[in-house]
């Protein structure tokens, strides 16, 4: 039976993740296009169907199944090959430690609603998302082609500059809930502040979030922060590509972006938690209760994540329609100069008041 339910916990990630990256892959497309005042994806169709483009991811997909598999002749075709399944591999796995819901009772069994119930979640969190950029350097160096690897060594680069202000911003976080466990944590954002606020992660680390939310859409490698792709002027990692191999490399970023979302409301906004919303059902600061089943109260917490989630991904695709790309001086001195020192300086301020309230 425990190996039912975690094969049903990952089966609903997996699948979660996935659709997201379906629809995200349709949004792009249509929201770009209301934005320039454009129609946009509109003509694939099935049965005389057309529902607003939302064929079109489908018509993409078989389109780069059946083109031809390109590997240039010196390349290394084994590391060609195996580069953009690194890259989303590691994507998608590094969803297993995120909460999509609390914990509950379900006969005699008691189910925490992740796939992996880790004491060092975020840590997990921070290292698959690390490795998964070797897949990007490899697919420049397996190219064999100058242009491709100056790509790569750019993705690279910029994954150094925008991880360790992200790693230094979540210790703020760390330091107000005294946790690693994503699902401790947030259970410490359910709690309310002055009887009234939630303690969510926005409120206590205002500046974290802010520095976080920009290092994760750094590391998505998604306009403003796209130089390592810009496959409108300059040369990418994946310029050697084609077929579902390129689909692989695009889908990652699309994985990227619903991960960074999805940590983005695990740390800051609560994750599944819904404001005065207990495990009994609504509980108010004023003093009216409106009791709930479990179901119910299961129903409206996994639909907050979800919810949230798509929301972030929607502000994600936003700012990509709407900021042109740094150049790479500009981007570094962002990283190096201002956020770093920013993250470091949210650390001693978070301390100091940590300090203060508990002497």
């Amino acid at each position: 039976m425990e190996y039912l339910i975690q094969f049903g916990k990952a089966f609903f990630m997996f699948n979660f993740v996935m659709g997201l990256v379906y629809v995200l892959s349709w949004m792009e497309r249509k929201q770009s296009a209301l934005m320039q005042d454009r129609i946009g994806a509109n003509r694939a169709e099935i049965f005389g169907l057309r529902v607003m483009g939302l064929f079109h991811p489908i018509a993409d997909a078989i389109k780069m199944l059946t083109k031809e598999d390109f590997i240039p002749p010196e390349g290394h075709r084994l590391i060609h090959t195996l580069a953009p399944f690194l890259a989303l591999f590691f994507a998608i796995i590094s969803a297993a430690v995120i909460p999509f819901g609390g914990i509950y009772q379900f006969g005699d069994y008691r189910v925490s609603f992740q796939i992996l119930n880790l004491d060092v979640g975020i840590l997990y969190v921070f290292a698959m998302m690390s490795i998964g950029i070797y897949g990007f350097v490899l697919a420049g160096w397996s190219s064999h082609n100058n242009y491709s690897l100056l790509g790569g060594l750019r993705a690279s680069s910029q994954m150094l500059s925008y991880e360790i202000t992200m790693g230094a911003t979540v210790i703020g976080i760390i330091m107000v809930y005294g946790t690693l466990d994503l699902q401790e944590m947030i259970f410490a954002q359910g709690r309310l502040l002055g009887g009234w606020l939630p303690r969510w992660g926005v409120i206590l680390q205002p500046l974290g979030f802010f520095l976080f939310a920009t290092a994760a859409m750094a590391e998505t490698k998604r306009t403003p922060f796209d130089i390592p792709e810009a496959e409108s002027e300059i040369i990418g990692y994946f310029t050697e590509y084609s077929g579902m191999k390129f689909g692989l490399f695009m889908t990652s970023d699309f994985v990227e972006t619903v991960i960074s979302s999805a940590m983005i409301i695990t740390l800051f906004f609560g994750g599944w938690q819904v404001p005065y919303l207990q495990a009994g059902g609504w509980v108010f600061p004023w003093g009216t209760s409106w009791p709930l089943s479990q179901t119910a109260v299961m129903l409206l917490q996994v639909g907050a994540f979800i919810g949230k989630t798509f929301f972030f991904c929607f502000v994600l695709l936003l700012v990509r329609w709407t900021l042109p790309r740094f150049r790479w001086d500009q981007l570094v001195k962002l990283g190096w100069k201002i956020m770093l020192p920013l993250s470091i300086a949210n650390i001693l301020v978070t301390g100091l008041v940590i300090l203060l309230l508990r002497s």
